[in-house]
């Protein structure tokens, strides 16, 4: 048992580190924070091969680190929300293991709730002229998520499928 739960603690700081260098290899950046990258796949792929607890745990404990490397902090509150809350929530994917390409898109929606929720609440003052602050959020946030989504649940179901086949 003890050996179990050491194993499980490597590997979750194991995909929190791939995470991280991960996340310093973008696609684009956008102005306001945010970016395309692969950072989100070691932790949805930790939550969907040993479930949505330890992909949650694995994708709160990545939100603190990126907290700490990469920060972009306006309030108290937002920073909780954009980093470990928003981060947390990508390891919902693990709930559907046996649908990942779901599972991506349920951590995602999870991120895009929060980081659209902290955008509106926190950063109203960049929304363009004639748009409502809640609107802008959420166009701002899907501009880079739903490609990053879309990298991720290709590069997850490669990874899934090589490792059926082998």
């Amino acid at each position: 048992m003890r050996r179990e739960r050491t194993a499980l603690i490597v590997e979750i700081a194991m995909a929190v580190a791939l995470a991280a260098v991960l996340g310093l290899v973008r696609v684009f950046r956008m102005p306001q924070g945010g970016s395309v990258s692969l950072e989100m796949l070691p932790i949805l792929y930790l939550g969907l091969r040993r479930g949505s607890a330890v992909g949650m745990v694995t994708g709160a404990v990545y939100g603190f680190v990126q907290l700490v490397t990469d920060p972009y902090v306006a309030h108290p509150i937002q920073f909780m929300l954009d980093y470990p809350v928003a981060y947390t929530l990508v390891g919902l994917a693990g709930l559907v293991p046996s649908r990942p390409v779901l599972g991506v898109a349920m951590g995602t929606l999870g991120r895009l709730a929060i980081h659209t929720c902290s955008g509106a609440i926190f950063f109203a003052a960049y929304a363009w002229e004639g748009w409502h602050a809640w609107t802008y959020s959420l166009v701002y946030n899907l501009s880079y998520l739903v490609p990053e989504a879309i990298i991720c649940a290709i590069a997850v179901s490669l990874i899934l499928h090589s490792r059926q086949t082998a």
